[in-house]
Parts: C-alpha cells; structure tokens; sequence
C-alpha cells in the first residue's frame, strides 16, 4: 500500500505541476521531430505530429484525475445521503427507495452515457456527471446495509433515549461511524471512473482536443503504433500503473480497517 501511496502523490504532483516547468506545450507541433524516441530533448518520445509525449501525458492525468475525483464525489454525496436516509428510516420507504435502485441497476449504464454524450455533446462536466450519477447506486447499497446495522447499537439508543431529532442522529452518530466505509470504497470507486473515462476516450467520445486524457492518448497512441510505439506505451504505463495503485490502496484501507473480513 505504501508504494501505492508514493505512486499516487507522484502523478498527482507531476500532473499539477509538471507541464508548468516543462519546455514544450502539450498542444504544440515540432514538425523537424515528429515520431521521436525517447531521449534527448524529448524524454518519452515525440508522437507523429511532433508533440511531446511526457507533457501530454501529464495533461492526460490531470483530465483523468479530475474527472475521477469529480465524479466520485457526486456518487459519494447522493449515495451516502439516499443509503443513509433508506437504511435509517427503513420500512415502506427503504423498500421503495431500494426498488428504485434495483430498477436502476437495470439501465445500461455505458449505453446511457454513450447517449448523453451524443446528444447533448462531449462536455467534460457531463462525462463526470453521467458517471457520478450512476456510480452513486453501490455507494448507497452499501451505507444502507452499514446503517441497517449500526442503527441497532447501544450508542444510537442512548441518542434516542435522551431526544436527539433523527437528523442528529444520523449525520452526528450514524456518519462518522460509516466514513471508514465511505473512504474505502470511494478509494475503489476512482479507478472506475478513471477506466470508464479512458473507455469513452478511447472510443472518441471522451474529451476532446485540445484539452485530453490518458484514454485519448492510448487511442491515438494504438493508431499510430508502428510509427512511434512509445507514444501508447508510456501513457498505458501511466494508466494500469494508477489503476493498480488506487485499487491497492483501497484493499489496503479495508484491510486497515476491517481485518477479519475474508477474502
């Protein structure tokens, strides 16, 4: 988990801040260096239109990351206040609230997003909204099923013993016992977003230029293969090797947190 940790700061920090010292700009073409190796003056490489592959992939990440965390923490705020209001209540409205979500689970949720995106047009605030508003469904499983459970401890009881108001009781008492929970799986969430993302990119219904992301960069690295091979092989790296840290970190929190659940 802790080179995980490392992992994600670097990108972070390197997506931020890197283009700012760097050279070159992500969107310029160096026609005397198209198709570059790495080395030299450009460190990953030149793509086919000259570009510098190294700032392009730190401006990728920053596209990725932020959508990650943007649509993370719409699916964390609806589904952390619908599971927590259907697993506090219960009864006739959890059923019904639950329902809901088993009808949405239903929906093709790609085939959605794919529709937003092509009739409302390729937005990045609808990209992180469309995932965000889909994505909050396991979240609220999940704080509904932890609420159902620590509603019947001892602490809650005592709230009501002594005439605290249900809204007291549930983001005074019931939130902050959940939030290990909340953290761990919105660390779990993030990787979805960042390959759902890198998905619509790759099929070109992501970001588009000049803006981009790494998903955009593996697709127009995978066209241009045979020519300059480093261009998808060095913002693939940047991907898997993200993907792999945030879902490391979030097993690593669970185990943290929860140390006899199975596995």
């Amino acid at each position: 988990m802790f080179l995980a940790l490392i992992w994600l700061l670097f990108v972070l920090l390197a997506s931020v801040f890197g283009p700012m010292f760097s050279n070159y700009q992500a969107e310029t073409i160096h026609w005397d260096a198209m198709a570059v190796g790495p080395g030299g003056d450009f460190w990953l490489g030149s793509d086919v239109m000259g570009r510098d592959v190294l700032v392009r992939s730190l401006l990728g990440g920053q596209t990725s990351l932020f959508v990650a965390v943007a649509a993370t923490t719409v699916s964390v705020v609806m589904g952390v206040v619908y599971g927590l209001t259907a697993g506090f209540y219960g009864g006739r409205l959890d059923a019904m609230m639950m329902r809901l979500v088993d009808v949405l689970y239903a929906l093709p949720f790609m085939f959605l997003v794919i529709l937003l995106l092509v009739f409302f047009g390729q937005h990045l605030w609808l990209i992180f909204v469309g995932m965000g508003a889909y994505m909050w469904l396991d979240m609220a499983r999940i704080v509904r099923g932890q609420t159902l459970a620590l509603k019947q401890q001892a602490f809650v009881e005592a709230a009501f013993a002594l005439g605290q108001k249900n809204n007291q009781i549930m983001w005074r008492h019931l939130l902050p016992n959940l939030m290990p929970v909340i953290l761990v799986y919105a660390t779990l969430t993030i990787p979805q977003v960042i390959l759902v993302e890198s998905f619509l990119s790759f099929l070109g219904l992501g970001v588009q230029e000049p803006m981009t992301s790494w998903g955009a960069l593996v697709s127009e690295g995978a066209e241009n293969m045979e020519l300059a091979p480093w261009a998808l092989l060095f913002p693939a790296a940047f991907l898997s090797l993200t993907l792999l840290s945030f879902n490391r970190l979030g097993d690593g929190l669970r185990d943290i947190w929860d140390p006899k659940q199975d596995r």
